[in-house]
């Protein structure tokens, strides 16, 4: 049986968790990270020298790093669906999975999120928030413009490239932060929250977390 190590209100273990419900793969779920501790123990270190969650271990095949999880379980059991056939549509899902990573994630979680939501009042640095919403602001009006004409961001159907990105939807919109007009990322958000697996994995209470560091 598949084992993931992470914590439920971690974005990166979401993605995974969400690839998985969305899968429906039987699977094991192991508290690991923040209030769980876990990571620095020699058996964790040798599964993921980085020590930081999610992992997965597959029947022996450990794979770290959330994205590089979600393209596994979906080659592996989600082709046709999550992991497209259509090499076009796949590049499409796999671009705005490298989008996420190299410009959203880092704009909204790493500078908003962290630096207003993670970060005690006293301390928060607040050009930084500014920066950071701002930033976000920009990026989602792209994927907003994107996202015109289309029910999903590769195409009408559910892909990685909508795990990747649409985790970070539950956090932009329940913070209590200047956001622009979104009609059509709005429309998108609804029709993930329509989804079992996203309500289950993705819309997770963080407000326990509220003050603290820790990611």
């Amino acid at each position: 049986m598949l084992k993931i190590w992470g914590r439920r209100n971690s974005i990166n273990v979401q993605k995974a968790m969400w690839a998985i419900g969305e899968l429906a793969v039987p699977h094991q779920h192991i508290d690991a990270g923040g209030p769980f501790g876990g990571l620095d123990t020699d058996e964790f270190g040798a599964m993921n020298p980085n020590r930081r969650v999610p992992v997965i271990d597959d029947s022996g095949t450990v794979v770290w790093e959330s994205h590089a999880i979600v393209r596994y379980l979906a080659a592996k059991y989600g082709v046709g669906s999550l992991w497209p056939e259509d090499a076009d549509v796949r590049a499409r899902a796999d671009m705005w999975m490298e989008w996420t990573t190299a410009d959203l994630q880092p704009a909204f979680v790493g500078g908003v999120f962290w630096n207003f939501y993670r970060t005690p009042e006293n301390l928060r640095n607040w050009n930084a928030i500014r920066q950071g919403i701002a930033r976000s602001a920009i990026l989602f009006r792209m994927l907003d413009h994107h996202l015109e004409g289309r029910s999903f961001v590769a195409g009408d159907t559910l892909t990685i490239g909508d795990i990747a990105t649409g985790v970070q939807l539950y956090r932009y919109f329940e913070l209590e932060i200047d956001r622009p007009d979104l009609p059509n990322v709005k429309s998108w958000y609804d029709r993930l929250k329509d989804r079992p697996a996203y309500r289950e994995h993705v819309m997770v209470p963080f407000d326990d977390l509220k003050g603290r560091l820790a990611f």
